[in-house]
């Protein structure tokens, strides 16, 4: 099969790797020791369909294919991963609304996070429940016309910066996943608050927080789709999600790659460029075949979602997942030894991308439960 980008795609790259360079990399390495969010750029990204590509043309945004996406997603990623994640997950939760929400919360709410208005939070991981999502504690009880959320939440991206969270919590204590809801909750309620994680190894520029409710009330209209069906509905963006990551990864690992190159035609030893030492391209020949194969699999599995061909979708994102982030994290290793010393301090950015890789090997799932997946896939 020959795979090749469209035109169309091939100019968003462009794009958004013009981004890139004249906007995010620059200031990269102050966002990250600063652990600063990258604000100023948001109304840039928004203009120019950055920002949740894959809302709907008529809620205000691009209406954007899953490849067309990913390969947005990958190219922020390129950039820098701290400022790529900021940037590209202001529309989390995004998917649920369009696919499920009403009419008034589609017009409402995808329209602000199309523009760059308002960023969304998606609520799951909780405390002691990270990929046991079924195991959730969050409770929603119905009061009158209104839901009242206790709980909390852990890990979750946009915790102190979203206006909106699509929030995951328990409707029928006793009946595990069939007990899921998906409900709305503007960040502004009573009784929400978030508390920002700043402690973090990598992606500093990204905003993380865990979010606290006591007794958030909402409206009853507020409820995202059907009652108990919510982890159903969240299934349904499983692959999407993993294929998001495994773009991330791929852009990651490209910036290591790059910057390794850059390196190593610059740095002389022996009266020469080390790029002649044979151990030294060898390096670089395994990291370039190992960014190609993984960006080959989440090109791959990005087509599976958009056919909407659900079993090659989750197998193949499960492994783009699990190949692209294993091996960013290596290729970024790698990048570093070719750097010698210079790669383990601040002055080169490939101490960054390390740290910033390993990210992408625990959330959508851990490695591990991408292999679960795969072997439950595969033995069918």
């Amino acid at each position: 099969m020959v795979f090749r980008l469209s035109d169309e795609q091939q100019a968003i790259r462009q794009a958004v790797r013009e981004f890139g360079e004249a906007e995010i990399e620059a200031i990269a390495r102050e966002h990250d020791e600063e652990r600063k969010y990258p604000a100023d750029l948001v109304d840039e990204a928004a203009k120019l369909d950055f920002i949740a590509p894959n809302i709907p043309r008529e809620y205000g945004g691009a209406g954007m294919d899953t490849l067309s996406s990913t390969i947005i997603t990958e190219e922020l990623w390129r950039a820098d991963p701290g400022i790529g994640s900021a940037i590209g997950s202001r529309g989390f939760g995004s998917n649920m609304i369009n696919k499920y929400g009403d009419e008034w919360m589609k017009e409402e709410w995808l329209t602000k996070i199309a523009a760059g208005e308002s960023a969304c939070a998606s609520a799951i991981s909780e405390p002691a429940h990270g990929s046991n999502v079924a195991g959730m504690e969050t409770r929603a009880e119905k009061d009158g016309d209104e839901w009242v959320l206790n709980g909390n939440k852990m890990w979750i991206t946009n915790g102190t910066v979203a206006d909106v969270a699509v929030v995951m919590a328990k409707t029928d204590p006793d009946a595990g996943r069939k007990g899921i809801s998906a409900f709305l909750v503007p960040t502004d309620t009573d009784g929400f608050s978030a508390e920002k994680i700043d402690n973090k190894l990598g992606i500093r520029a990204s905003d993380l927080a865990e979010l606290l409710f006591d007794d958030v009330r909402i409206p009853e209209a507020n409820l995202i789709g059907e009652e108990n069906e919510g982890f159903y509905q969240l299934m349904d963006f499983f692959a999407s999600g993993r294929v998001s990551v495994a773009s991330q990864a791929v852009g990651a690992a490209q910036a290591a790659l790059d910057a390794a190159l850059e390196y190593a035609t610059e740095r002389e030893q022996f009266d020469q460029q080390i790029s002649d030492f044979q151990a030294i391209q060898h390096k670089l020949a395994e990291m370039a075949t190992n960014v190609e194969a993984a960006r080959s699999l989440t090109y791959r599995a990005a087509s599976y979602v958009e056919a909407g061909d659900d079993q090659l979708a989750t197998k193949f994102a499960s492994m783009a997942k699990l190949f692209a982030s294993e091996h960013a994290v290596d290729v970024a290793d790698e990048a570093i030894q070719v750097h010698g010393g210079a790669g383990f301090v601040t002055d080169h950015p490939v101490e960054r991308y390390y740290r910033d890789a390993r990210i992408t090997k625990i959330y959508e799932g851990t490695s591990e439960i991408q292999k679960n997946i795969i072997a439950d896939n595969i033995l069918q």
